[in-house]
């Protein structure tokens, strides 16, 4: 029995140790394209970008140009009322004959002015509150708690006594834009001076910058992608101040030629004028975007 087990058992061995080299040596055989497909087939994954992808070739001009688009063909085909809203081509003769006139630039001019002047305004006084509050306990105690007031406070509420102190004139006009500009510069200034790295504070102690090269140096490019920021906000809330005030008791700007277009029921020269307003905040708002884009291109963001 023993004999006859150990003779089962050898032949099993022999069996086995065959079976064993011959796959080696059919390894050996296959040589690196045997091997470089088992890695390829067990090696890591293609790595995916998370980010948005490439930028889109005009890919901002893409949303008005299919809203335009489609004004244009529900105009055409008559799905849209021109009493409700007139058709582009009526909305084109308005507008030449507006500059035919010279109504079209003088109203532009004045509204321009408005605006400027009180973008102005509000971006030095929104600005030095930011800074003086950012960088000092007491500043910040005595300046953020009123502007945070102000913010709860909707600007246009504060026109009746506006009208009060001021008129009805320039000044409150002026005034009322400043006060929207104010705002958002001041929030987003002070909340990028807040966030500034404490380490470039410790190394600016280190190298005994003077306040002045200190402010200089540090502070403000720091606070400057908060003050763009806060600056493409004070733009859009400029506009939209604008239009309010120049259809309360005004005698020129494009809002008076709006409201005086509402009461002869003119709604292609309604249209002209918020086609400017439009042409005005896209452009606006795209110079401070490439004035960010300018400024700040040492950044590395998702965007880029």
């Amino acid at each position: 029995m023993a004999t006859t087990w150990d003779a089962d058992e050898a032949k099993l061995s022999l069996t086995t140790s065959g079976r064993v080299h011959g796959a080696s040596r059919a390894t050996k055989l296959a040589g690196p394209a045997s091997s470089a497909g088992l890695t390829g087939s067990a090696g890591p994954r293609a790595r995916r970008r998370l980010g948005p992808g490439p930028a889109i070739p005009f890919g901002l001009q893409i949303g008005p140009v299919l809203l335009v688009l489609t004004w244009v063909v529900g105009s055409a085909l008559g799905w849209i009322d021109p009493r409700i809203l007139s058709a582009p081509w009526t909305v084109i003769e308005a507008f030449v004959r507006l500059i035919e006139q010279g109504r079209l630039q003088d109203n532009f001019v004045t509204s321009a002015t408005r605006a400027l002047l009180g973008l102005g305004i509000g971006l030095l006084i929104g600005t030095i509150l930011a800074v003086i509050a950012g960088l000092s306990r007491i500043g910040e105690a005595l300046i953020d708690g009123p502007v945070q007031i102000k913010r709860a406070i909707p600007t246009l509420a504060l026109i009746p006594l506006l009208i009060l102190w001021f008129g009805i004139g320039e000044s409150m006009k002026v005034t009322t834009i400043a006060l929207a500009v104010i705002v958002p510069i001041y929030i987003h200034t002070h909340n990028a001076l807040r966030s500034i790295d404490s380490r470039y504070v410790e190394l600016a102690e280190t190298l005994r910058m003077s306040q002045k090269d200190f402010i200089l140096q540090v502070v403000l490019p720091g606070a400057l992608p908060g003050f763009l920021l806060g600056l493409r906000f004070a733009v859009t809330l400029c506009w939209v101040s604008l239009v309010v005030v120049e259809q309360i008791n005004a005698t020129s700007g494009l809002g008076y030629m709006i409201d005086l277009a509402r009461n002869y029921g003119q709604t292609d020269v309604i249209l002209v004028g918020l086609v400017v307003y439009v042409l005005l905040g896209l452009v606006s708002d795209g110079l401070v975007r490439l004035l960010e884009r300018r400024v700040l291109s040492w950044r590395r963001t998702l965007a880029n």
